[in-house]
């Protein structure tokens, strides 16, 4: 995008055609996922990806952002259909990622805007999405627009020494 051209990317549902280009894209983030602490193996799951992306497209749960006729950016979300009984109807945002040239221009907003107003429109009262812990620079865009913290996930590599925290063993001994 021309840093000097203040114009919003459209952001638009994106088509069967655009489904490659964004499996790319997905790509390209979940290798910069990895600078995060991310388990995901980028290329080891693109054809997966892609065709989850695919799917997403078919259900009208993919956006692209376009600068021109180029693709810039991509959501996919969904509308969450679990078996539990829920106080509110949940949209589940589960990928943003915008290119690098086109960040700080407005397009993540644009195209987290767009998912908001497609996940109310279908239903949804509120809207989750995860971020990897260390990834300070999306918590703080999502901070911005309003997400706060209400779930906490935690692991803990099983590859340690388990004998320092096996209390079982040492209190049966």
């Amino acid at each position: 995008m021309d840093p000097n051209d203040n114009s919003r990317p459209t952001i638009e549902r994106a088509t069967a055609d655009d489904v490659e280009t964004v499996a790319d894209l997905w790509v390209r983030l979940a290798r910069d996922q990895r600078r995060h602490d991310s388990y995901v193996r980028a290329d080891a799951n693109r054809e997966t990806m892609r065709d989850t992306l695919a799917a997403h497209q078919v259900n009208d749960g993919l956006l692209v952002a376009r600068d021109g006729g180029t693709v810039v950016g991509f959501a996919s979300f969904s509308v969450e259909r679990g078996s539990l009984q829920l106080d509110a109807t949940r949209g589940v945002l589960s990928n943003i990622y915008v290119v690098p040239a086109a960040r700080g221009q407005g397009v993540g907003t644009a195209l987290l805007e767009a998912v908001e107003d497609e996940l109310a429109s279908q239903g949804a009262d509120v809207v989750v999405l995860e971020v990897m812990a260390r990834n300070e620079a999306a918590r703080r865009f999502y901070e911005r627009k309003g997400y706060e913290t209400y779930r906490v996930a935690m692991d803990r590599d099983l590859e340690d020494d388990r004998s320092e925290n096996d209390t079982h063993s040492k209190e049966d001994g």
